[in-house]
């Protein structure tokens, strides 16, 4: 746990929260600012910045309990599905450098919220792509 880090002591219970869920790795808490009703936020009890620094062990139990609560929450809120919505550095969005997995509930009515306009890559392109992706691994 990171002493300076809101997640961490939120996750930890130092500050209240509207908890879902919560067990020795995780705490499931609403969104305090949500994009629709029931936005939910799966937070790990210990500090991983962002998902590069994520536990591998702790990674595996992420989307396992992100299925849990996004089948609760459908059941429970009458949702017509869910988006799933993980951001790394502040040029995709994080806001608070601690790993976390945004459960947001879709009804129907509202703007969809991770949209892009296609683009066009040509095949030079993506073997280029794929070369120096694959090189890294």
């Amino acid at each position: 746990m990171k002493e300076d880090c809101i997640f961490c002591r939120i996750a930890n219970g130092q500050i209240p929260s509207a908890t879902l869920y919560e067990d020795e790795n995780f705490r499931v808490i609403l969104d305090l600012g949500p994009a629709s009703r029931g936005h939910a936020l799966i937070l790990p009890k210990e500090h991983y910045q962002n998902l590069l620094e994520l536990d591998d062990t702790l990674a595996a139990g992420v989307i396992p309990l992100a299925k849990k609560m996004g089948a609760a929450m459908s059941k429970a809120l009458g949702c017509a599905g869910f988006n799933l919505v993980q951001n790394n550095g502040e040029a995709a969005g994080q806001t608070v450098p601690h790993f976390h997995v945004h459960i947001i509930p879709r009804y129907g009515e509202e703007p969809r919220i991770v949209t892009w306009n296609p683009g066009k890559a040509s095949q030079d392109e993506m073997d280029q792509i794929v070369e120096a992706v694959r090189a890294e691994l």
